[in-house]
């Protein structure tokens, strides 16, 4: 009796760690899908021009990232819809990139310091061959310009 019992737990002991591993990768594929867990470390994104486009009742937002080395520009376009007016910020600063994790700080407006910098940490994922980024706080997407180029052709 007491080796019977022994016997059940372990193939029981089997069976759960099996279906344990049979759960993780259906999650690892999911999150692969989703973009969290891809790996994207060789994927080279210098002179890279990320695009993110909001339209507004009254406006309409532009916001552009270019990645050069460890240097970023991160630029603000405003088109306001009712006298068709523009208005641009042009910020520049620096990337840490650690995996699929990119950090941008941009702490030079037009040339000029600034006390407090705009920050914004970004998710590289690929679906479909198109790079895009995802911002951790907003979880706005930023499109990579040379594949959003190619499908508007």
């Amino acid at each position: 009796m007491r080796k019977l019992l022994i016997g059940i737990l372990f193939f029981g002991t089997l069976g759960v760690k099996a279906q344990y591993g049979s759960l993780n990768a259906i999650l690892d594929r999911l999150e692969a899908r989703k973009g969290i867990n891809q790996n994207l470390e060789k994927v080279d994104i210098d002179n890279k021009k990320f695009v993110f486009i909001k339209d507004e009742a009254d406006h309409t937002e532009r916001d552009f990232i270019v990645i050069k080395g460890n240097n970023a520009t991160y630029v603000e376009v405003f088109d306001d819809k009712a006298t068709g007016e523009s208005s641009s910020n042009v910020f520049t600063g620096d990337i840490i990139r650690k995996k699929n994790i990119i950090s941008l700080r941009a702490d030079v407006l037009e040339g000029k310091k600034i006390p407090m910098p705009v920050t914004k940490t970004l998710l590289l994922t690929q679906q479909d061959n198109i790079l895009y980024l995802i911002d951790i706080n907003t979880r706005a997407r930023w499109i990579d310009e040379a594949s959003y180029s190619k499908k508007a052709k």
